[in-house]
């Protein structure tokens, strides 16, 4: 097979690979080749990838090809070249979770079930993205591997935890990563890069090992499409018994019925949830982004939840995991790590067992709240995010001195880790300044395809971002 030239495959997403792929206009091994130079090329300059095995990732496209050459490819993904952020474990690499105080020798053979999944749809890993320390805050930088930057403005941040994954994809190096998403760490960085990331309603995705942010923490995808999304998905709901808190696995693929769109649909829009304090661009965005699905048939209503901003919920309880990651490290380690993620240990250290009792009641009420809620609306609209890409700035003491430095800038996505429900991120225009904005749609507990295709909806009626330009701001 060979490409003509008229595409740079590494800006194709992974149904165009496949369908070239199909045709036999473009292989496996050409697909990884153009991903290989974008990184080689762009890589240096955005640091979105901590490693990139090129032998394995050519071995694995050598396989594909030949696979395809023969009318037999296997599962959905084969030839499609994907990345992994590095909190995710994968066998034969190892796993550093952006912290110096993880020990690199050791046996790195097992893998989590979402990447366990790629390989058994025969995916071509490129490597491991980067992620701030124990994926502890909503920017990607660590002194293991320096500030990740985001492909549309070089001075500022891709966005965190899964600022590697998500600017990886932003930039064409790899049409496909898988984040993780404890408080908004996959839709953060994908509002932030201008790319598409979903949470899926928990436990729909299984995870392994345990986080020790608990029913907080999710696994899912980064991809330049919702199709893309949806068919990256489908592989990573696929079951695993070693998560005891997952969904009953629905035989399902997440593509069919993504063009039923919105058509009698109730859609909630609250551009603010009620507290939240908003850049006036992305609210003009989030505007038209609702007349959009009203043009498509649904009926949107200008209408808040009614929950207060739950900020202090999401503390407490990720405070409460950082204390728990923090307590197993000798004082040795902790000299060496994030000074954010020990200031939120220390947080997590001054609350009481009733403090914690408490935040678990408070967290049932939201989720009835929104369960209730759900009755009356199908999907709530919101921005992802209340402001555009953060600056990039390095790693080191002058850091946090409150909740509001912690969270408080990204309202919109920590209430739905709370709540456990399904949120999608998905890009809805640039900012003057160049920066990508994001709508978020958020449906009830289990309604994930309803989620994506009312996000395929929108997707369809806004105009593409283009390309990031990699300019120094």
């Amino acid at each position: 097979m060979a490409n003509d030239g008229a595409t740079d495959l590494a800006d194709c997403t992974a149904h165009e690979l496949l369908q070239l792929y199909r045709s036999g206009l473009a292989s496996p091994t050409e697909a990884l080749e153009a991903v290989l130079t974008r990184i080689a090329r762009d890589n240096p300059r955005i640091n979105a990838f901590r490693l990139v095995d090129e032998e394995s990732a050519r071995q694995s496209a050598r396989a594909s090809e030949l696979r395809w050459s023969q009318g037999a490819p296997l599962g959905l993904l084969d030839g499609i070249p994907v990345s992994i952020k590095d909190l995710i474990l994968t066998r034969g690499w190892s796993t550093l979770r952006g912290s110096q105080t993880v020990d690199p020798d050791q046996p790195w053979d097992i893998d989590a079930p979402a990447t366990l999944r790629l390989r058994q749809h025969h995916a071509v890993l490129l490597g491991k993205t980067t992620t701030p320390e124990f994926g502890c805050k909503g920017v990607t930088d660590s002194y293991l591997t320096g500030i990740t930057r985001n492909p549309w403005n070089l001075s500022r941040s891709s966005g965190g935890s899964s600022g590697g994954s998500a600017a990886a994809v932003s930039a064409g190096m790899g049409p496909l990563s898988i984040g993780t998403d404890g408080a908004g760490s996959i839709r953060i960085p994908s509002a932030f890069s201008g790319v598409v990331g979903i949470k899926a309603s928990f436990g729909r995705v299984p995870a392994w090992p345990p986080s020790p942010f608990a029913s907080l923490a999710h696994v899912g995808p980064h991809a330049r499409s919702v199709e893309d999304a949806a068919l990256l998905l489908t592989v990573l709901a696929e079951p695993d018994a070693r998560d005891w808190s997952a969904l009953p696995f629905e035989a399902r693929d997440y593509r069919v019925g993504l063009e039923r769109g919105v058509a009698g649909l109730r859609i909630a829009y609250s551009p603010t949830l009620g507290y939240a304090q908003v850049d006036p661009e992305i609210i003009a965005a989030l505007d038209l982004c609702a007349r959009h699905l009203e043009d498509l048939g649904a009926h949107v209503s200008l209408v808040d939840p009614g929950f207060p901003d739950p900020l202090e919920l999401i503390c407490a309880m990720w405070f409460l995991g950082a204390a728990t990651l923090v307590a197993a490290q000798s004082e040795s380690a902790r000299a060496r790590m994030d000074p954010a993620l020990l200031w939120e240990a220390e947080q997590g250290h001054k609350l009481s067992a009733l403090d914690i009792s408490r935040v678990h009641m408070r967290r049932a009420e939201l989720g009835t709240a929104m369960r209730l809620f759900h009755q009356n609306y199908d999907l709530l609209l919101t921005p992802a995010v209340a402001v555009t890409a953060l600056p990039a700035t390095p790693t080191g003491p002058d850091v946090m001195a409150r909740a509001e430095d912690f969270l408080g800038w990204t309202p919109f996505s920590y209430p739905f880790n709370l709540t456990q429900q399904p949120a999608i991120a998905i890009p809805c225009g640039l900012s003057k300044a160049g920066l990508p904005m994001s709508a978020q749609i958020v449906g009830p507990m289990h309604q994930d395809a309803l989620v994506l295709a009312a996000a395929r909806a929108l997707e369809s009626a806004l105009d593409p971002l283009g390309r990031p330009t990699l300019a120094q701001g």
